[in-house]
């Protein structure tokens, strides 16, 4: 089914224009190809929603393609993770989860088609000698002394690599294309390498492994994938991928390069997240301050949210940085339609009543979500005894204060006015362990019948009926825009955060809490969005902020004068 009404963008345009003229039959078939070497991230998020949702959109197909050429760092772990991810996302590959392995004895075959045809050869160089024989963007290569070997010793080498005669790293296959290409990608690349590792899906049948750039292409073709959706960085391999199919002579799929995701003070480099899990700087892969899918999932980052920020970052043909409040935007977005509104106290502070009955525990409404009337209200107890933030009173206000300090009246959200009259402190040390007040019984519910107006509303918890909790409040991962940019000497781990974790305990949460199951979002009113972590037990709340009220980007947008839509 073909569609003119979803957003555009020139890969969409090229399959506008192929539908149009049938150049493969009608059929749009998309794939997306990770390498199980780590965790997924934001920037495959893109990837992820371009590839299914271009495919959906003209009712396509998309296959999820696991490009597993490298044992010594793929695991099972990456393998279900991504699985999971992708599916969390939101998206189904139904039957259609393949991997490069699948293919080996096809590849092998074709290797040995090269060899014969004279168009591949059996290299004893080392990988430092290939690299030095390269030559550079404005010198030719040089030829191995090894590239005129017979298709018959070729042969013979290339079995003997097979069956396991030779160690690590002693000889490679290449491809015999042009070594004073322009494009170095030309200048007889490696097909495959001797790597006596067992692979997670066909143990220990190879001893040898196809090149990633020698696989990835076939295996599109061996898919039959239409368009292959790739990021920039692949332009200059999409020639090598064209000359192998070409060279045999197999179904071409049409290769299609977008920018790829980039984010202010975040770091989309699985080799240096993995960096970061391995040295200990993050608790795991799926921490909430890194940038993978299960990352930002435990965070409390929705779906919904995701596939909204990479609708609005487009696609092009130039790379560029995207904001992180942009993303933080869309993730406020989607949380204040769908998240309950709960009270919650994170650094409590005791407040009594005095005129209040010590034996009353009255039962406030209090509104779920003002976005959302169908999801209704619930009761919040009110007793004589509250925790108030600390924050929200002063001794002695600063100007433009206008909370709890002595003398001024203020709005208890959903209960009464109240009006400090005392404090009581620490004889030692000064410090305010508890406020006095009094309360104005006429104004239930937060309403003055007289008309007299506040200056403010404070969020509020009973103390008799607080549940205790423990509250994980997240920043940047990183103190520069660009993590890369470190001090001389230094790698990008010196732009790490110090302060991008700050565990708070001693939370006091209103009862309906209490049975808050792991991945449950919240607005904490007045304090931001909140996630059950999975850390969380019946006898151990913990909850991750997933972001603050403030949104940075919204206002930007106001005050430009531009559509976030």
């Amino acid at each position: 089914m073909n569609s003119t009404t979803g957003p555009t963008n020139f890969v969409r345009d090229i399959i506008l224009e192929d539908l149009k003229t049938n150049k493969y039959g009608g059929r749009v078939h998309t794939r997306f190809p990770p390498e199980p070497n780590g965790y997924l991230h934001i920037g495959h998020a893109k990837s992820i929603c371009l590839n299914f949702g271009l495919a959906a959109e003209f009712g396509g197909k998309t296959n999820l393609r696991f490009d597993d050429t490298n044992p010594c760092k793929e695991e099972t772990e990456y393998v279900d993770s991504i699985i999971d991810n992708v599916h969390w996302l939101g998206f189904d590959w139904e039957d259609r989860c393949f991997y490069a392995s699948d293919y080996f004895d096809q590849l092998y075959e074709w290797a040995v088609q090269f060899i014969k045809a004279g168009k591949a050869y059996v290299c004893d160089l080392t990988a430092d000698e290939v690299r030095q024989h390269r030559g550079s963007l404005t010198e030719p290569g040089q030829a191995s002394p090894y590239r005129n070997r017979s298709v018959a010793e070729n042969l013979d080498l290339f079995e003997r690599m097979r069956a396991g005669e030779f160690p690590d790293g002693a000889r490679t296959l290449r491809a015999k294309i042009d070594m004073a290409s322009a494009n170095l990608n030309l200048r007889d690349p490696i097909m495959y390498r001797i790597l006596h590792a067992d692979h997670h899906r066909t143990g220990g049948k190879w001893c040898i492994y196809p090149m990633y750039d020698y696989a990835h292409g076939q295996s599109d073709s061996i898919e039959r994938i239409t368009h292959s959706i790739c990021t920039l960085e692949f332009e200059d391999h999409r020639p090598l991928y064209d000359w192998y199919v070409q060279q045999l002579g197999i179904y071409a799929p049409q290769q299609i390069e977008f920018d790829r995701l980039n984010l202010t003070y975040t770091l989309l480099s699985k080799r240096k997240l993995l960096t970061l899990v391995q040295n200990g700087h993050v608790s795991g892969w799926d921490d909430p301050r890194m940038p993978t899918l299960s990352g930002i999932r435990r965070r409390g980052y929705t779906p919904e949210a995701i596939r909204n920020f990479c609708g609005a970052v487009g696609v092009s043909k130039t790379n560029g940085s995207t904001e992180l409040a942009l993303l933080e935007h869309y993730v406020r977005e989607d949380l204040n339609k769908r998240a309950p509104r709960v009270m919650a106290v994170l650094r409590p502070l005791r407040v009594v009543i005095d005129n209040y009955p010590p034996d009353l525990v009255e039962e406030m409404d209090a509104i779920n979500n003002p976005e959302d009337a169908a999801m209704g209200t619930r009761k919040v107890p009110f007793s004589r005894v509250l925790y108030i933030e600390q924050d929200d009173f002063r001794e002695v206000p600063p100007k433009q204060y206008f909370r709890l300090s002595p003398g001024r009246e203020v709005r208890l959200r959903y209960g009464y006015f109240v009006t400090c009259t005392g404090v009581v402190k620490d004889e030692k040390t000064g410090e305010v362990l508890e406020v006095h007040c009094t309360y104005d019984p006429a104004t239930r519910g937060g309403d003055s019948p007289d008309g007299r107006r506040v200056k403010s509303t404070i969020h509020w918890v009973s103390a008799a009926h607080a549940i205790d909790a423990e509250a994980r409040l997240y920043d940047n991962l990183f103190t520069r825009e660009n993590p890369d940019e470190a001090p001389e000497g230094q790698d990008f781990t010196a732009n790490l955060n110090p302060h991008s974790l700050e565990v708070v305990r001693g939370c006091k949460l209103e009862p309906s809490l209490r049975s808050a199951a792991p991945g449950s979002r919240y607005q904490f009113e007045r304090l931001g969005y909140f996630c059950v972590d999975l850390d969380s037990a019946s006898d151990r709340l913990v909850f991750n902020r997933t972001a603050a009220l403030r949104d940075t980007w919204a206002k930007i947008e106001k005050r430009e004068g531009r559509n976030l839509k």
